[in-house]
């Protein structure tokens, strides 16, 4: 089961802020169990300061890494020391790497090449090479905005509905990607599993995330692009329907 996955969370505080801790964790508690929890920086600076009590509260491990040298990014290579060891000792089915720096891009795909599960967090400013090394991709913005999370700014109340923003597909090019997939899987009346059209989606795209264009699900997400159709079917279960799409 993916929500049994081990998964190991290496956060750059240099990069990240703790406004999204809470939005992070809940995340990863989609995709497994949080077994490593690490973050670094250096910590004898004061603008980490305020991530003291969240470290507290989410039970995370400080990882202290002076910089030697000026223009040098010393908590990139602790990191990624440390990604290495905990991949050597096979305690762990996937990484969590929470940063928005490219230079975590080889680390990701090095992971992945070892049969890991990664999954990247980061703000939309992450350049796409690192988006794209890693299996799953988060924007901590989006999380933060979820429309499914009490906490947070209902996409539907601010705008934001169907505008991605830059670096994720735009509505055309997810149009065109869904028709193509549509088409790929679909049995001979043009039918096409949506569960299976969504898996499609999440490979091709690491960033795709149906609350990226402000909806919960995938099933409202495609009827408002009002290029398909969609039928939904009973099965054995009362309680349980699934939906097929077809090209219009």
């Amino acid at each position: 089961m993916d929500r049994d996955r081990k998964i190991a969370v290496l956060i750059d505080a240099d990069n990240v802020s703790e406004k999204y801790i809470k939005y992070i964790f809940a995340e990863i508690s989609n995709h497994g169990i949080p077994t490593y929890k690490r973050i670094y920086g250096d910590w004898t600076k004061p603008n980490l300061s305020s991530w003291k009590t969240v470290l507290l509260n989410y039970s995370i491990t400080p990882i202290q890494q002076y910089s030697y040298t000026t223009g040098k990014n010393s908590t990139d290579a602790a990191l990624i020391i440390d990604a290495m060891d905990i991949l050597y000792s096979k305690n762990v089915d996937g990484f969590c790497i929470v940063s928005s720096d490219s230079d975590f891009t080889k680390l990701a795909a090095r992971l992945r090449e070892a049969g890991m599960y990664v999954l990247g967090m980061g703000e939309k400013k992450t350049p796409t090479p690192f988006i794209s090394a890693c299996e799953k991709f988060k924007y901590l913005e989006v999380l933060a905005t979820d429309p499914t999370n009490p906490d947070g700014t209902d996409m539907m109340e601010t705008g934001k509905q169907g505008a991605p923003e830059d670096g994720m597909a735009s509505i055309k090019e997810l149009i065109q990607a869904i028709k193509i997939i549509v088409t790929e899987s679909s049995d001979e009346d043009g039918w096409a599993f949506l569960g299976e059209v969504g898996n499609r989606l999440n490979k091709r795209y690491p960033d795709f995330d149906t609350r990226n264009y402000g909806y919960a699900k995938l099933t409202p997400l495609i009827s408002s692009l009002k290029q398909f159709e969609i039928q939904s079917r009973k099965t054995a279960n009362p309680n349980i329907r699934v939906h097929y799409i077809k090209n219009k």
